[in-house]
Formats: C-alpha cells, sequence, structure tokens
C-alpha cells in the first residue's frame, strides 16, 4: 500500500472528531480528512467516491446504525471488499461483547478504545498511521 488517500472519520460527538481532526493534521499534511456524522453518509461516499481511502476510523455507537453494522456493510459490497480499506475502531464502547463481534465476525483492522488522556490518544493515532503507512495491502484503485 503506499501511503496515499483520505482519511475517514466516521464519529458523530463534534468534540471527538475535532480532536481527531487536530491530532491527525498535527501528525500528517498529506492525507485529506472526510468526516461523516452518520454511516450511511459514510457508505454512500465510499461507494461512489474514486478518490483511495488510506484508513477509516469509525466510532460503534453512531445513531441509525452502528460502526459493526457499517463494516459488515462494506464486506458484503465486493467493490469496497476488494479495496482492502483498513478499517479500525476508535470508541468509548469497547466491550468485550462489541470487540468479540468485530474481530469474530468483522474483517477489521484494530479496536482501541478512546483514552481521556490527549497525548495518550495522540501517540494511539500516530501509531496506527505510522503502521498503515508502511503495511503493504492491494492496489485497486
Amino acid at each position: 500500500m503506499s501511503a496515499r488517500g483520505h482519511i475517514i472519520i466516521i464519529e458523530d460527538d463534534h468534540d471527538d472528531k475535532d480532536m481527531l481532526v487536530e491530532i491527525i493534521e498535527g501528525i500528517t499534511v498529506k492525507h485529506k480528512i472526510i468526516w461523516f456524522d452518520t454511516c450511511d453518509k459514510a457508505y454512500n461516499y465510499l461507494c461512489h467516491t474514486q478518490d483511495p481511502i488510506f484508513i477509516i476510523f469509525s466510532d460503534i455507537n453512531l445513531p441509525k446504525k452502528n460502526g459493526l453494522e457499517l463494516k459488515e456493510e462494506i464486506d458484503k459490497n465486493p467493490e469496497l471488499k476488494i479495496k482492502s480499506i483498513p478499517f479500525v475502531f476508535y470508541s468509548t464502547s469497547a466491550s468485550d461483547k462489541d470487540v468479540t463481534a468485530a474481530y469474530k465476525h468483522l474483517n477489521i483492522q484494530g479496536f482501541f478504545e478512546k483514552e481521556n488522556d490527549y497525548n495518550a490518544i495522540k501517540c494511539n493515532i500516530k501509531t496506527i498511521i505510522d503502521y498503515w503507512s508502511i503495511s503493504k495491502r492491494p492496489q485497486y484503485y
């Protein structure tokens, strides 16, 4: 995988979204950040964009459709699944039930609990971005 493409944030809490954007912009300037507050908006974008996606950060608890349901929908779409877009949950909801469901039934690439400390969040996000910047995956764009 090249380290190109957009970073997608799916988060309905504006404060959490603003903090993630601030952290990501402080870590990297080469990725455009695109934010959605619902899974339906994100899925519609993913289905119609020709732009490469670097990674998706998704909350679990979202209005109408949750992050688990979104990931399942992505995996059922052959055109999206073949793109192998890294999908990471970043959520305050990190119950054993949610974590198990995400790994057992879905093809996720990480599940991280939101920290209460800004520096810990920054360290976690930087680690995730650094990892996917050097990781290889198929090129289908």
